[in-house]
This record gives structure tokens, C-alpha cells and sequence, in this order.
């Protein structure tokens, strides 16, 4: 207990602060800090897009992202101890051939974890249906990013037309985890086809339906095709709910139109 300057009674309030935490605590404490930052960074982009425009949002958060992420790598380093090169770690361009082929597919698989695991959790607080719509809508969103993404690190041209586009689905987060395949037409489309989709294998295995994700296709490719070139149109072929070949789960067809 004090006193105060103007008489008043003053009781100090004893709490703890991180730094009195436990060492699992602590842990536990930093993966929340990272899941912070993770979803105020998202915020930040989600934002600027509201503001300015997803065009504006995709080439800011390219200059935040050049920024940031090199200053974000080295400090990581010297608190863990890694050696830093041209803003990653070390260890990457010294990694195995083999375990950065498979650290690449791990993080693509937690990916597709954190779009189930949100997707799930809408579905129990409301239903599918509000689920379906806040996947399609999330698409709209992310599927002109990675193609935008992809576009700067194979550093394509405005508009690369089909063969561009046939190089960019290679690049997807998608193709590390299911088997796709592409080929030209006579009449010079492009098609794709899902030959094996890790979600969809899962319910089957599990005695389920195919999981009816056309809505989803129908935003998430059309928006892909478009921002890598915006005279590509997009046709699906088929789509669950849609009947299909054993040999592929969807398929979709794309045109450059003048």
C-alpha cells in the first residue's frame, strides 16, 4: 500500500508476466504468439483488400512480406542459433535434396490441415451449407493470391496465355499434395484433371460420398486462370456432385479468348 501525491490510498496489483511462467507454459505461450502474429499479418491483408483492392492488397503485401521476412528469419536466428543466407535460413540450401522435397510436401499438407480444420469447425458451430459459403468465399480470396504469388517467383509475364497457366498449376500448394495431370486438346484448351484428391480418398476409405466441393472449383479455378492471364476462360468438365471417371475426381478445361 502507498500513498499518492493527493492523499489517495494506492495497492499495487501482483500478477504474473510471461517471463514467470513455467518452461512448458512458456512454450505453450510462444506457438499462441506465433498464432497471433499469424492471424494479424492475414488481418493486415484481408484489410488492405477491403481498402485499396486485392491488386493493391497482392503488391503490398509482396514489399511487406520482402521486408519482413528477412528481418523476422535473422532475429529467429540469432535467439535459435541458425545461420541466415539471402533472408532464410541456412539449412534450407544445405538441406538434403530429399528432406526439402518432403519439408515442402509437409508444409503444403498443413495447408490443406488448417482449410479442413476451419471448415470443420464452422460446420459444427452452424452447418455445411454456412461452411460451403465460407469456403467459396475464402477462395475467391486466396486462389488470385497464389496465382499472383506464383506469377512473381516463376517471374511470368502479364499475360503468359496457356502455357504460363499449364506452368503455374504445377506451383500450387495442390500439387504437392494430390496427383494432377494436363494435357492440350486438338482445339488448343488446356485441360486438367484431378486424378487423385487427398480429401476425397480420405471419405472414401471411410465408406463416405464424394465431398460436393464444385462450388468451391467454380471459384477457386476460374479466379486461379483469370489472375495468371485475364483472357483465360474456364469450363468444368465435372465436379462432384457430378458423376465422374474412376480416373479422375474433377476435371476443368481452359481457353484463351481474345
Amino acid at each position: 500500500m502507498t500513498n499518492s501525491e493527493d492523499g489517495r490510498v494506492e495497492s499495487s496489483v501482483e500478477q504474473r508476466k510471461v517471463e514467470d511462467l513455467s518452461q512448458e507454459e512458456l512454450g505453450v505461450w510462444v506457438l499462441d504468439a506465433i498464432r497471433r502474429a499469424m492471424v494479424h499479418y492475414g488481418m493486415w491483408y484481408t484489410e488492405v483488400a477491403h481498402q485499396l483492392g486485392a491488386e493493391a492488397a497482392n503488391r503490398l503485401e509482396g514489399q511487406a512480406a520482402e521486408r519482413g521476412m528477412k528481418i523476422m528469419i535473422e532475429r529467429l536466428g540469432k535467439v535459435l542459433g541458425f545461420e541466415t543466407k539471402n533472408g532464410m535460413p541456412k539449412a534450407l540450401s544445405e538441406m538434403k535434396r530429399e528432406k526439402l522435397v518432403e519439408l515442402a510436401r509437409a508444409v503444403s499438407v498443413n495447408w490443406l490441415v488448417g482449410d479442413g480444420v476451419w471448415f470443420q469447425a464452422v460446420e459444427r458451430e452452424r452447418d455445411m451449407t454456412t461452411a460451403k459459403l465460407c469456403n467459396d468465399g475464402c477462395w475467391a480470396h486466396f486462389s488470385p493470391y497464389e496465382a499472383y504469388r506464383i506469377k512473381q517467383l516463376l517471374g511470368l509475364s502479364e499475360k503468359p496465355g496457356l502455357m504460363g497457366l499449364a506452368q503455374a498449376l504445377q506451383f500450387r500448394l495442390y500439387a504437392w499434395i494430390n496427383r494432377q495431370s494436363l494435357r492440350y486438346e486438338e482445339d488448343g484448351s488446356l485441360r486438367m484433371e484431378m486424378n487423385e484428391c487427398r480429401v476425397q480418398l480420405a471419405r472414401k476409405r471411410k465408406g463416405l460420398d464424394d465431398y460436393p466441393c464444385k462450388s468451391a472449383g467454380l471459384v477457386e479455378y476460374p479466379f486461379f486462370a483469370t489472375a495468371i492471364d485475364s483472357r483465360i476462360s474456364t469450363e468444368c468438365i465435372g465436379c462432384p456432385p457430378d458423376p465422374h471417371p474412376p480416373e479422375w475426381w474433377c476435371a476443368w478445361r481452359f481457353r484463351l479468348t481474345t
